[in-house]
């Protein structure tokens, strides 16, 4: 399939042709669910504790005898119901570590991708070259490939100016090509990634037969070929 290629200035400098393995693959949103999830929860620190009746100090002793003081019988201070007792079924610190196949892993990444694809929300653009590192470099580029709101940006990781210059942008979220995962991709407005993460993608997650194709080759297309 082609998806066009811009430059840095949002001038249209042809189309690329790139693998469908990748870019073409078909919708499993039970698939892509699964993974964002597992993602997510491991994520999370799983280190909330509370301290139930036996992990609070004190209440040892009962407080007042059972029976003759016509108050309701306890057995110590430390339980749920008093001020400063213990927590009844309250969290404690565990795992949410869920363990997902790497099959499964990529098979979600090209479905995600290929959706935003064909949503339109991939911006494709030749290099991100930038003179100095700061930020208003980047939010020039966003702005003249007319993004709005929160977007992902994807390099190749080569380059530590691109880093230093988009990690203050507000909404903008920069990572190399090698992490692409399906939650960054689908939680953000717009993808933009440069020619070369384009590359290193299909070469990571592309079809078997054309992983060891080099990237260098940009396949340009004839601006006129639909």
């Amino acid at each position: 399939m082609k998806i066009r290629l811009l430059d840095i200035e949002g001038k249209s400098l042809g189309h690329i042709d790139v693998e469908d393995h990748l870019f073409g693959a078909n919708s499993n949103e039970a698939l892509v669910h699964q993974v964002v999830v597992a993602q997510q929860a491991n994520a999370r620190q799983g280190t909330v504790g509370t301290k139930n009746r036996s992990a609070v100090a004190g209440g040892g002793r009962k407080p007042w005898r059972q029976k003759g003081t016509g108050r309701a019988r306890h057995g110590s201070i430390r339980s749920p119901i008093w001020k400063g007792g213990g927590v009844a079924f309250g969290p404690s610190p565990r795992s949410y570590r869920q363990n997902t196949p790497k099959r499964m892993k990529n098979a979600a990444l090209r479905c995600s991708i290929s959706s935003r694809v064909r949503d339109g929300d991939l911006i494709v653009i030749d290099k991100l070259d930038l003179e100095q590192a700061k930020t208003k470099n980047i939010a020039n580029v966003m702005k003249s490939l007319k993004v709005q709101g929160s977007a992902l940006l994807v390099a190749d990781g080569s380059d530590p100016a691109i880093f230093k210059a988009a990690r203050n942008l507000e909404g903008l979220k920069l990572i190399p090509s090698f992490k692409l995962n399906s939650l960054d991709v689908l939680s953000k407005s717009k993808i933009v990634m440069t020619l070369d993460a384009v590359r290193n993608a299909e070469s990571i997650w592309g079809a078997p037969f054309n992983r060891e194709k080099s990237g260098d080759d940009a396949r340009l297309v004839d601006e006129d070929v639909k």
